[in-house]
């Protein structure tokens, strides 16, 4: 077995990235436990503990045994519980997992509960009871806007990452930093703007939702769009281009260009650029980000 000691920085990192992208988000000891070994120890030692009971104990057990075969116990008052039985009479049932519903119920049952939402608030509290996406089985937490919607300025994601997923919050972590650094760099905080994503949940090793995860998610982003009425839309990285847009392009080929955006009766004004962990990537294409930036503050100088 290789410690991380063997291993150069380099090396260690690399490992560590690999178990991000399966993932693997935390650690929950310092070293490795072979259970299958410990499982096996405890039923070699079970016949050992049974032994060593005292005596006492095992002669009143069998006392007790011949005076309910002899009938000489007549009470109608149950027979005390052990210490045991007791424990786990008082174990809570387990929780069984969300099984999610066929894709097109979930997607009409997702449209249903978006729709009937009349405020932010209301679209919160049901898309946290909504159970019909296999991606909230496998996430800590169901993220949805944070900051101003008066504001009339929205930006949007495309999922939680691993930082954003273990707290809660939209954008934290290094991505979330640099987003801030992007929006002081045209005059924005993200308290004064509505920060969310497309997708509420984080996917298994931040992998791509699949289709139909996308179309189920679908209706509670188009819904927050509708309701928070933005007069304008910053979004963040390939998958929400493509998402609010259409098409197959790259971000490369979406970025830099405004494009009306269906939101209920209306349309609202959108420009793409770079998500910030693709300038962390590639910090070469900042200064393509810092036009899209520009693009977006002459925009809202506007309103």
């Amino acid at each position: 077995m290789i410690s991380a000691q063997d291993l150069s920085p380099a090396e260690l990192a690399a490992l560590l990235h690999f178990h991000a992208d399966a993932g693997v988000d935390w650690l929950l000891e310092d070293t490795a436990i072979d259970r299958f070994a410990e499982f096996a120890a405890s039923r070699t030692a079970s016949p050992a503990a049974r032994d060593a009971r005292p005596a006492q104990q095992r002669e009143n057990q069998s006392s007790a045994a011949a005076n309910v075969q002899g009938g000489a116990s007549r009470s109608s008052q149950p027979a005390p519980q052990s210490a045991a039985s007791r424990a786990a009479a008082s174990m809570p049932a387990p929780v069984q997992a969300n099984v999610a519903m066929p894709d097109e119920q979930a997607i009409a049952a997702a449209r249903f509960a978006a729709e009937t939402a009349r405020s932010l608030g209301e679209l919160k509290t049901a898309l946290e009871s909504f159970n019909g996406c296999n991606l909230k089985n496998s996430a800590r937490h169901t993220i949805f806007a944070e900051g101003d919607p008066s504001s009339g300025i929205m930006v949007i994601g495309p999922m939680p990452d691993a930082d954003d997923d273990r707290e809660g919050t939209p954008f934290v972590g290094k991505t979330g930093l640099l987003l801030d650094r992007m929006l002081a760099a045209i005059g924005l905080e993200r308290a004064n703007l509505l920060l969310t994503n497309v997708v509420p949940w984080r996917p298994p090793g931040n992998r791509p939702p699949s289709t139909p995860e996308m179309e189920i998610c679908r209706p509670f982003i188009e819904r927050q769009v509708a309701l928070a009425e933005p007069k304008v839309l910053l979004l963040l990285g390939n998958f929400t281009a493509r998402f609010f847009f259409g098409g197959t392009g790259t971000i490369h080929t979406l970025r830099g260009q405004w494009r009306d955006v269906a939101s209920g009766n209306e349309t609202v004004p959108a420009i793409a650029t770079l998500h910030p962990q693709e300038l962390l990537n590639a910090p070469a294409s900042k200064s393509l980000a810092w036009q899209d930036l520009l693009a977006f503050q002459s925009r809202i100088r506007q309103l």
